[in-house]
């Protein structure tokens, strides 16, 4: 396993992977660095993303799953930054209106903070709804979001 970190306005990122793909990012302490080119490429490509310059990610990832939550997280990629959607209209875009708590059961399973953006994903009134990372932090990265899409979307937070 290999690891890099990097410091951000929300704490401490932790990416590990291996020799083809970063398999988990998320906050935590300090963490002994013993990085690849893969998780340097990630914490490049996040040092971008805080910095403003960036939305989209290049380096493999990978996470074990069900095929389930492999359907939702790759739907997960597919919102836009800046655009916040609610559980149900992800299930509704899933074609499957009746498994809002199993998606939302399978957004929580992520590995892969920022990078499949379950961040993205708010309450069907528009609050802020359960993430890992803690709602402070899910409210920083859609306002920190919505600044660099220019789409006025942190007015709702």
């Amino acid at each position: 396993m290999f690891t890099s970190t990097l410091g951000t306005p929300l704490g401490q990122l932790i990416i590990r992977g291996n020799e083809e793909a970063v398999f988990y990012i998320g906050y935590g302490g300090d963490a002994d660095q013993q990085p690849n080119a893969i998780t340097d490429q990630a914490k490049k490509e996040l040092e971008e993303y805080f910095s403003g310059k960036r939305l989209d990610f290049t380096f493999p990832v990978a996470q074990p799953g069900t095929t389930f939550q492999h359907t939702v997280w790759k739907e997960l990629t597919k919102i836009e930054a800046g655009k916040p959607v609610s559980y149900t209209a992800l299930s509704k875009r899933m074609n499957n209106p009746l498994a809002i708590r199993a998606i939302a059961s399978a957004n929580g399973k992520n590995n892969l903070m920022i990078v499949v953006p379950c961040h993205r994903v708010i309450g069907a009134s528009g609050d802020l709804v359960g993430y890992a990372g803690g709602l402070w932090r899910k409210k920083w990265l859609l306002e920190h979001e919505a600044n660099m899409t220019g789409s006025g979307q942190a007015s709702l937070f």
